[in-house]
């Protein structure tokens, strides 16, 4: 009686065990897969700072009103392409 509850306890420690090892392998898969998408965020988040700095310069305020609004300035001179 005793070999036999040793034995299904033995059968049940297993059975968990191989479950625990299986969450255990899916859980660090999917922080790899959560580490990859922080790293490409704080990418983004760099590359969003960057633009907004360049958003504040005086050049890109220039070529906003150059291309968007047709501004020039009094000693330019703008010259369009005819359509034919």
């Amino acid at each position: 009686m005793i070999a036999f509850i040793v034995v299904v306890f033995c059968v049940v420690a297993g059975t968990k065990i191989n479950s625990l090892k299986k969450q255990s392998q899916e859980l660090t898969e999917k922080e790899a897969t959560l580490d990859k998408q922080i790293e490409n965020e704080e990418q983004r988040t760099a590359e969003l700072e960057e633009l907004e700095k360049y958003m504040q310069t005086k050049k890109f305020m220039e070529e906003v009103a150059k291309e968007k609004l047709g501004l020039v300035y009094p000693d330019e001179i703008l010259i369009q392409p005819s359509n034919k």
